[in-house]
């Protein structure tokens, strides 16, 4: 089913380094239609390939972020991008993705909000993997979750559909952080002035680590890791960053207003 002439699904603004993409059907309650999914992939490619963009941040309009598959206009999959390709891109993303958990968050929008590097959420949203109560599971989004769960209160949530508190699913390790709705800008920026002091390169390393060393061997993840420290430490963004730090001033990419650039 189209979207209707409201606006595009999902919108994409880039301020001082930051962009930030927001989930835009609150009418739909942000439901993962084909079209959202598309516009969705396409707003991540463009952050990524922007030079100007420092860290991407996910965030929703309306009291929903996320209500997971479009029940009515049909699962997503069918366009450009499918859910499997979003999820891909937030996690292989050089550039870190902040969730602002700006509402509820069910089924596929568990998966975006896990999927993010570091997720915010506002502490009266919900939280539930309620697929089963639908006759169906939570598979594909599985493989963000389940390495952020300990097995116990993965099959506890997977199994009962319940709908969780944002307390909760930052106690089980789904989210990282639970504030009052009306701390919610100023805690996603105080995340994002953190992360943008890092430098680009290592940033994108650190994803990588978290990404890759977990499933390698013991001697394999020795053998990556040592082989990627010698190029960092060769690496000009490391000579840029030592310097600062013996001459106690910023490095050139930290944002001089604290914010992105």
């Amino acid at each position: 089913m189209p979207e209707t002439d409201a606006g595009p699904p999902t919108t994409l603004a880039v301020v001082e380094g930051v962009a930030t993409i927001t989930l835009d059907r609150p009418d739909a309650r942000n439901a993962l239609s084909s079209e959202l999914v598309d516009s969705l992939g396409d707003h991540l490619a463009e952050a990524v390939a922007d030079p100007g963009v420092r860290v991407v941040v996910l965030t929703n309009a309306g009291t929903t972020f996320c209500a997971g598959a479009d029940l009515k206009a049909g699962s997503a999959g069918a366009g450009r991008h499918t859910l499997v390709d979003v999820l891909t891109a937030i996690l292989d993303s050089p550039k870190p993705v902040i969730g602002r958990i700006a509402g509820h968050c069910m089924g596929g929008g568990v998966g975006l909000a896990a999927a993010c590097d570091i997720s915010v959420v506002a502490d009266d949203a919900r939280i539930g993997f309620t697929e089963v109560r639908i006759g169906v599971a939570p598979a594909m989004i599985s493989v963000v979750c389940l390495p952020k769960l300990r097995r116990g209160d993965a099959a506890e949530l997977f199994l009962s559909g319940e709908r969780i508190t944002a307390e909760r699913a930052v106690e089980v390790g789904l989210l990282n952080r639970a504030v009052p709705r009306d701390e919610l800008d100023t805690a996603v920026a105080e995340v994002v002035e953190k992360v943008v002091a890092g430098g680009p390169a290592a940033l994108a390393a650190s994803k990588r680590l978290l990404r890759e060393v977990p499933d390698r061997s013991r001697d394999d993840a020795f053998a990556m890791t040592q082989q990627l420290s010698s190029e960092l430490f060769a690496s000009d963004e490391a000579a840029e960053g030592m310097a600062a730090f013996r001459e106690k001033r910023p490095a050139r990419w930290v944002p001089r207003t604290g914010s992105g650039s």
